[in-house]
């Protein structure tokens, strides 16, 4: 196997919902030896509820708020592969505290594929209302030009996890800024 790419701060997955950032970035920091941190498991424990529950009792604003102070604190905690939100990088603050303090990698998939993995399990408050394909068609035209600027872009839907995690290795491999 190729040499590991040495990490000294984080690598922050980003995309939409059903991209594959918690489920590629466990095994992509099981494949660098470093932790892996979901934020949307940091929010849900600093909350104290789920996520669902916050939209519903408190609703996406402050979300948001939290989402903020999480990633804040996160970025501070040195090398690990970080899975955020889908919403995480549209904040300006948040955007450019990641691009400078951190490899960004955005896992881009086409819209027929997120439907089909976000159809598999609940727990994603935006696609609770109307027509989910919809929503992520809305949201893809969104946010794909601001994940744009993610350090690294990588195409998911004709890969494996395993597959998805090399192709990241192998991006990290060439840089010398992680």
């Amino acid at each position: 196997m190729p040499k590991t790419p040495r990490i000294t701060r984080p690598v922050v997955m980003i995309g939409l919902m059903g991209a594959g950032k918690s489920t590629v970035g466990r095994r992509l920091a099981q494949r660098l030896s470093i932790p892996f941190v979901d934020s949307d498991d940091e929010i849900k424990k600093a909350a104290g509820c789920s996520i669902e529950d916050i939209f519903e009792l408190y609703g996406e604003n402050e979300f948001r708020a939290g989402e903020k102070r999480v990633m804040e604190r996160l970025l501070d905690d040195g090398p690990m592969v970080l899975a955020t939100g889908g919403g995480v990088f549209m904040n300006n603050e948040i955007r450019s505290q990641i691009l400078d303090r951190s490899t960004s990698i955005w896992l881009k998939a086409s819209l027929d594929a997120l439907v089909e993995r976000t159809s598999r399990r609940g727990g994603r408050p935006l696609l609770k209302t109307g027509n989910p394909r919809k929503t992520l068609e809305k949201l893809i035209n969104e946010r794909y030009p601001i994940y744009q600027k993610a350090t690294i872009a990588i195409e998911t839907d004709n890969e494996t996890h395993e597959s998805a995690v090399e192709l990241i290795v192998e991006a990290l491999r060439d840089r010398d800024d992680i």
